[in-house]
């Protein structure tokens, strides 16, 4: 059951649903992940771009207005490779349950190609992150709160294969 609260429509019992939303994974020509540290979290944590989606909201264009809302990366400068064949769900712990994400969240994911410059990447706007970094998966597998871990993991056997490859077209181009 929803209930209204302003324009958002809410769930009436927020502990018992997992919240709809999108994440993205981008890499760029040397095979590395772009990480956001929250800006709200007083430990090092790290993630991907992700986040809710709107009512009526396709899953790749809420995927493109999240990038573009926390990382300021534009969609032409990014290029879709795949996408997770389903949804992916985690648990939040019990203390982090809330009225917006419920116990957790199911996510579409997506993987994009990084074809910009660093200069576009923009967090202020967004202000859930206070740094970025392009590092390796499994450095972020290390870097990220546990209940994301298997979901990251998953992330990773998947899309693996296309950073590897794109890592290894450009490591090879460069000696031509």
């Amino acid at each position: 059951m929803f209930i209204k609260r302003g324009m958002k429509r809410v769930m009436s019992l927020p502990a018992q649903y997992f919240r709809a939303g999108v994440g993205a994974v981008i890499f760029n020509s040397m095979g590395l992940i772009l990480a956001l540290e929250r800006a709200d979290i007083p430990a090092a944590a790290w993630q991907l771009p992700q986040g809710g989606l709107d009512i009526d909201e396709a899953p790749l264009g809420g995927a493109l207005r999240e990038i573009a809302e926390e990382t300021g990366i534009n969609k032409s400068d990014l290029e879709l490779l795949d996408s997770f064949p389903e949804p992916l769900a985690y648990e939040l712990p019990a203390s982090a349950h809330s009225e917006k994400t419920g116990r957790g969240q199911v996510q579409y994911w997506f993987l994009f190609r990084f074809k910009g410059s660093d200069d576009s990447i923009n967090l202020e706007a967004g202000g859930e992150f206070n740094a970025w970094n392009w590092i390796r998966f499994q450095d972020l597998l290390n870097a990220v709160v546990d209940f994301r871990k298997t979901v990251y993991r998953k992330l990773a056997v998947r899309f693996e294969p296309y950073i590897s490859r794109s890592s290894a077209a450009n490591t090879s181009n460069k000696g031509v």
